[in-house]
């Protein structure tokens, strides 16, 4: 874990937000793409994260991340998004698009054998109903 997602789980937002801008600035300047993706969905995360979440930011973060994840074949981050992107429209009140990504996710990280994320994303579904 890096210091930027300690500050989310600890939420302290902005602290974490200086981290991410920086992380993505650096890895931008030395050309480190798998690094900077990362960087983007810690972005996403944050936009998402605030009681009244930036969808806008953080939909166009989670974006930018999973395609960059997807071409650089990094398949969890690919399923990170796709959680995040399903928690954030769940708690915003979208109704198929949480679904959508929270199965994506689900199925995903039950073909890389990751329990713990697989865990969370059964979880998110079921908080949809």
């Amino acid at each position: 874990m890096n210091a930027g997602e300690a500050c989310v789980l600890a939420d302290r937002i902005e602290e974490a937000l200086v981290f991410a801008e920086r992380a993505l600035r650096l890895t931008r300047e030395r050309g480190e793409r798998g690094f900077e993706a990362w960087a983007l969905r810690l972005l996403g995360e944050i936009g998402s994260h605030h009681s009244r979440p930036d969808v806008a930011t953080a939909e166009a973060h989670y974006s930018a991340a999973m395609a960059l994840a997807s071409e650089l074949a990094i398949r969890p981050l690919v399923a990170h998004c796709h959680l995040g992107l399903g928690k954030l429209y769940r708690r915003t009140g979208k109704r198929e698009q949480p679904h959508e990504h929270l199965t994506i996710a689900t199925t995903m990280y039950r073909e890389m054998d990751m329990r713990f994320w697989l865990e969370q994303a059964e979880a998110e579904l079921k908080r949809l109903g």
